[in-house]
């Protein structure tokens, strides 16, 4: 999983990239301090591996990773030039959802490269952006393309569909928005990789005195969630310079930390809950003396295919899956255990794979 992080000049967006990544990438109050887009790889945090580690003991614990793109804060005008351009636009056209981090929060010491906080037009001046972008890629796509359209039917048909996109966009709307026809169009849509047709996941960054009740007294937070409400987005409450405090701790300070603030969870842990939810996958695990390991798949994988995410022989050669619910197993203690308490499911080809089964593949190539 891929998520790029977005957003104005000075709303946290560098300082959230650090302490999830721990990566150091430069966060100053001045506009485009981040230069370069910055590239991080986080350990998805999921307590049943832990368990199952402490349970077997592995040689090696592989956690699902989720891969942070960090690029400089945009301004109105980054589509034409303006700041740094849009060249770093390209940056995240390849990431799976969108994390856009909105200022929630009023310092005086923090200047808005707009002069105040409002988050419903920060929202509207980098969607306008991405907007732009967007468009310049169909106009691209529509001029290689339409002298030959007369001599190709399948290309005019792609043109037409270019020539709707660019209306609906023009129009304001998101490219999310849009209706496809027919399987071509989805296939030909699928392939522009547009930026407002994927995923957001809104971060409302507060001061520290807003974390306690997430945000429900923030009058800012209440406009961030209703907009994300409006075109079906995620949305979650996060306070980057506390998350910032936190990326400096171990793990056991870092949770005593958390409760002595009255906070079930860190921005980390509401980031990935989101993100996974927004783009429908779920956890399996794989458990042993040498590994236990999380593999992320799209909720809906067959086993089969999820089988095929350890390697493609696993797929090719699937014989069965043996099944074991990840409560059932640290209940039983032992895989063999669960075996013997018949609480081990023996799934073929048509076993759809929930989030957090614990699974031994059977494969013969």
């Amino acid at each position: 999983m891929k998520l790029g992080i977005i957003g104005l000049p000075n709303v946290g967006k560098s300082t959230l990239f650090n302490s999830l990544t721990k990566a150091g990438a430069l966060a100053a109050n001045y506009p485009f301090a981040t230069i370069d887009p910055n590239v991080g790889v986080v350990a998805v945090p999921d307590k049943r591996l832990d368990a199952l580690a402490d349970l077997y003991h592995p040689k090696k614990k592989t956690p699902a990773t989720v891969d942070f793109v960090d690029i400089a804060g945009l301004v109105k005008g980054a589509s034409k030039g303006e700041g740094l351009g849009n060249q770093f636009l390209a940056n995240i056209r390849e990431v799976d959802a969108i994390v856009h981090v909105v200022r929630c929060f009023e310092d005086a010491n923090v200047v808005h490269v707009d002069g105040s906080v409002e988050p419903k037009r920060d929202i509207e001046t980098i969607n306008l952006e991405l907007l732009f972008s967007d468009l310049e890629i169909l106009d691209r796509r529509h001029q290689k393309i339409h002298r030959q359209a007369g001599m190709d039917k399948e290309l005019a048909k792609e043109v037409a569909l270019i020539d709707r996109l660019k209306a609906h966009m023009e129009d304001g709307k998101l490219a999310k928005t849009f209706s496809c026809q027919n399987e071509d169009e989805e296939k030909w849509f699928a392939t522009y990789n547009l930026l407002t047709a994927k995923p957001v996941i809104y971060a409302a960054n507060v001061a520290e005195d807003d974390l306690a009740d997430d945000g429900a007294s923030n009058a800012f937070v209440q406009d961030v969630r209703e907009y994300a409400a409006g075109e079906g987005s995620e949305v979650f409450v996060i306070c980057a310079e506390i998350e910032a405090e936190l990326s400096e701790l171990s793990e056991e300070e870092a949770a005593e930390f958390l409760a002595d603030m009255g906070l079930e969870s860190s921005g980390l842990d509401k980031l990935i809950a989101a993100s996974y939810r927004i783009l429908g996958l779920i956890s399996y695990l794989t458990a042993g003396e040498d590994e236990c390991r999380a593999w992320t798949i799209t909720d809906g994988t067959k086993a089969p295919q999820a089988a095929g995410k350890i390697h493609t022989d696993f797929e090719r050669g699937f014989i069965c899956a043996e099944v074991v619910k990840f409560g059932d197993l640290i209940e039983s203690g032992s895989f063999s255990a669960a075996k013997d308490k018949g609480i081990v499911g023996l799934e073929g080809k048509e076993y759809v794979v929930q989030d957090g089964d614990v699974i031994l593949f059977r494969f013969n190539v």
